[in-house]
């Protein structure tokens, strides 16, 4: 058996070979809300991940230092936001350390058990936090789906190489 001329020698694991290779991976875009104390917290998530049908799961993760983790540690329900190809402000201002992501041009309202929902999104949902698990720096969150909504239109947002984008026909 010949080795394939286009195949590199493997990369010892690193935290910059999980990027790369991550980045050639096309996902969903999504974004997680919550209130806490100090008011309402979000970020943009493109580990979100359906678990179970019976009862409905979802999983998504986030970063022990993200500036939303205090309070998604802490929070019993979080809002699970699926955008559009046209919310890449959307996701860029939920993404961005620091911004008031919640402040116009971002609409948005108190939707079932307090938590925020945006509105103009593809789908959303309300859930209740299950389990909190320890996974390298990152917590993978586990969470009971109790209602939402998936009548929004349009086509969904997608992270790959580094850049939001839309499907292709």
């Amino acid at each position: 058996m010949t080795a394939t001329p286009d195949l590199a020698a493997p990369r010892h694991a690193t935290s910059d070979l999980l990027r790369s290779v991550f980045r050639r991976h096309a996902a969903g875009v999504a974004v997680i809300t919550a209130r806490g104390d100090a008011g309402p917290v979000g970020f943009t998530a493109t580990s979100l991940a359906s678990v179970s049908a019976e009862p409905p799961l979802l999983s998504f993760g986030i970063g022990a230092g993200s500036s939303s983790w205090p309070t998604v540690s802490a929070a019993e329900y979080v809002g699970v936001h699926l955008l559009g190809e046209h919310q890449q402000d959307l996701a860029s201002t939920f993404a961005r350390s620091g911004a008031d992501r919640f402040a116009a041009p971002t609409a948005w309202r108190d939707g079932p058990e307090g938590v925020p929902v945006l509105d103009g999104v593809l789908a959303w949902l309300v859930c209740r936090i299950a389990g909190r698990v320890p996974a390298g720096d990152h917590r993978i969150v586990l969470a009971e789906v109790l209602c939402g909504d998936s009548a929004g239109a349009g086509r969904p947002l997608l992270y790959h190489q580094g850049r939001y984008n839309g499907l292709r026909d």
